[in-house]
This record gives C-alpha cells, sequence and structure tokens, in this order.
C-alpha cells in the first residue's frame, strides 16, 4: 500500500495549538471514547473482522498499533478518515474535519501520546515519526 496517506494535504506539522493534552483528554472523551473506550482500551476482538468486514476500533493505548504510525499519518486519519485515504477500504472511522479544528485534532493525539511509556515515545522520535515540537 504505498501512498496510503495523501501527501497533499496542507497540515501543520507543528504544534502551534494553545490546547494542551489536558484539553486533548477532554475532547478525547467527547468525540473518541464512545469507539475507542474511555482509557483507548478499543473496541473488543478489535483484530478480527466484524461481519460487514469491517474492523473494531482499535485500542489507542501502548496495546494497539496508534503509536506504529506517524503523527502525520494518525492527523489525516483523524482528519479525513480511513476510507478517504485508502481506495476501497471500508471502515466506521469517519473523518473528524468538520467537527474538530486542526489544533482540537492535534490535542486529542497529544493526549493519546502522553498515555504512551517514555520508551515507546523515545523509539517514535528515533524513527522520525514525531512531529517537530513548535
Amino acid at each position: 500500500m504505498r501512498n496510503l496517506f495523501l501527501a497533499a494535504i496542507p497540515v501543520l506539522l507543528t504544534s502551534t495549538s494553545a490546547f494542551a493534552a489536558s484539553d486533548g483528554a477532554t475532547l478525547y472523551q467527547q468525540n473518541c471514547a464512545s469507539c475507542h473506550g474511555s482509557n483507548l482500551e478499543g473496541q473488543p476482538n478489535w483484530k478480527q473482522r466484524k461481519p460487514d468486514g469491517k474492523l473494531p476500533a482499535p485500542p489507542h493505548d501502548v496495546s494497539g498499533h496508534t503509536w506504529h504510525h506517524s503523527d502525520q499519518q494518525n492527523f489525516e486519519i483523524t482528519k479525513l478518515g480511513i476510507e478517504a485515504l485508502v481506495s476501497g477500504y471500508k471502515s466506521d472511522m469517519i473523518g473528524f474535519g468538520d467537527k474538530l479544528s486542526d489544533d482540537e485534532i492535534w490535542a486529542i493525539l497529544d493526549y493519546i501520546k502522553s498515555t504512551w511509556p517514555e520508551e515507546i515515545r523515545a523509539r517514535r522520535k528515533a524513527n522520525g515519526l514525531e512531529r517537530p515540537e513548535g
């Protein structure tokens, strides 16, 4: 799946947000927890397709795969939804670009990342998955 994510999407890679991780926690509970769990635990059996062929919502804690994706990829998934990024892929993950500002999306992602162990954050940074601090 080359070019999985749209490179032409204009996004601010550095955070100039007035939102803090605590704001991200609130925004996460309001917009994401209903599918991804209040404690970032995801839906049960998230690796097994449902009868409709879609995968359940994955966890955003360290047991999931969110931390394997770059900040840019996670931003694009959240803003646009998976179906907008991967032709023919069916998912319940909608895009939140019409509901949340870019800063609000970054705040949610910063909150999620704040829950990961330092070892994971360091590995992501070493592998170029973290956006530059702004």
